[in-house]
């Protein structure tokens, strides 16, 4: 897998092979597929300096340098403690 990077401040519509499109957002990234790298549309998005791609070969840890599932996902919601008061105390 390869990442590219929206460089820009404005979402970017990245052309795929096999007519699929990429919204990407401002300053965003996503992994595309190795054979994805040579369409020719999203070569000129990346000689315009629109986008950037990088090559994942890391340790296998998250963008931060965290093991994947390091922090959970709440959406919002905090784990609860199991207990709930009630009443006057």
């Amino acid at each position: 897998m390869k990442t590219i990077s929206n460089k820009t401040h404005d979402p970017i519509r990245v052309p795929l092979p096999r007519g699929k499109v990429l919204h990407l957002g401002p300053l965003k990234e996503a992994k595309i597929s190795h054979n994805d790298i040579d369409h020719e549309p999203l070569q000129r998005l990346v000689e315009a300096g629109s986008l950037e791609i990088k090559d994942d070969k890391g340790s296998g840890h998250g963008a931060r340098g965290q093991a994947p599932g390091a922090h959970a996902e709440t959406h919002g919601h905090h784990p609860g403690t199991g207990h709930q008061a009630k009443g006057d105390r």
